[in-house]
């Protein structure tokens, strides 16, 4: 039987449905093919400590032990119920809070210094990203020495001008404004230059546009630049966010005994590697943390975008 082409087999429509299927067959092969090692890694690597962590909490085990006693939800309810819980979770929210708000408004200011046409601009630039590729535990060490209360550069300036240097180690709120103040400054400049991009994205006509109408430099700031730099103001909302909430470094190596300092990951840290040695307790902890940054995400993803102005 003659097909519609004038020759004989199948139709030409089955051949293209054919050849589309072989085509599509082989990408998919290709995409596993390339996709299947990452997957497997990510699996692997993360999602696998997660669940294995989850487990973790629900037993009563000390570090190193060969036994452990299957507990449930008992070490959530400790944590909720103890008297440290309260502690430990304003410190993060002050710390979270502080570090991501102080990085991302000093971050624009200086974005907005940057973005000028200055001598020596390109350098000033470089001088203020480099903190943040700096190595958190260099930056402790160095800034540790600079709060020294005795032999530090900080407690030489004061003394010089008449006045005595804080215990900054000592004292639990001095403590904790000290890794603040180092954490922003350590942060300051990825915030700034993500906030340069954005600026320099801006189409300069709209500045000049608003200029000519009569538009003040601080009208044209609010009007203009922070709504056409709201997809930048998210972004490094969501990925500062993430990132101070999980910071320890800089903590674990200006107080290494938590002195005002215990944010979650760090209590967690104290709870299986410090004088507790409770693995279980300390895992029940990291569920928390991760529990509270899949809450926040969410909330991000779900009401803040809103509000972003995508031109």
């Amino acid at each position: 039987m003659r097909s519609p082409s004038g020759g004989r087999g199948e139709p030409p429509g089955l051949k293209r449905n054919s050849r589309w299927n072989r085509r599509t067959r082989r990408d998919a092969w290709f995409f596993i093919l390339f996709a299947a090692p990452n997957v497997a890694l990510i699996l692997l690597f993360t999602y696998r400590p997660l669940v294995t962590n989850f487990y973790y909490s629900t037993l009563d085990w000390t570090l190193g032990a060969a036994t452990a006693t299957n507990v449930g939800f008992a070490n959530y309810v400790e944590f909720f119920a103890s008297a440290d819980a309260a502690n430990v979770l304003g410190t993060t929210a002050v710390f979270t809070a502080t570090t991501v708000g102080g990085a991302m408004a000093l971050g624009l200011v200086v974005a907005l210094v940057l973005n000028q046409k200055l001598k020596g601009r390109t350098f000033a630039r470089a001088v203020v990203f480099a903190p943040y590729v700096l190595s958190g535990v260099g930056v402790g060490l160095v800034w540790l020495f600079i709060f020294d209360p005795t032999f530090g550069a900080l407690s030489w300036l004061l003394r010089s001008v008449g006045q005595s240097s804080p215990q900054w180690v000592n004292d639990p709120k001095l403590a904790l404004t000290m890794v603040i103040i180092v954490y922003v400054w350590k942060n300051l400049g990825y915030c700034a230059v993500v906030y340069l991009a954005g600026l320099q994205s801006i189409p300069p006509q709209l500045m000049e546009a608003a200029a000519l109408d009569g538009a003040s430099s601080l009208r044209r700031f609010w009007t203009i630049v922070v709504p056409l730099l709201s997809p930048t103001t998210f972004f490094l909302l969501i990925t500062s966010l993430l990132s101070s909430l999980q910071a320890f470094d800089i903590i674990r190596i200006m107080t290494p005994s938590g002195n005002g300092t215990s944010t979650l990951i760090f209590d967690s840290y104290l709870q299986a590697f410090g004088s507790y040695n409770r693995a279980g307790y300390s895992a029940a902890i990291s569920v928390v943390l991760f529990a509270g940054l899949l809450v926040m995400t969410a909330v991000q993803l779900r009401f803040v975008e809103r509000k972003v102005h995508y031109s």
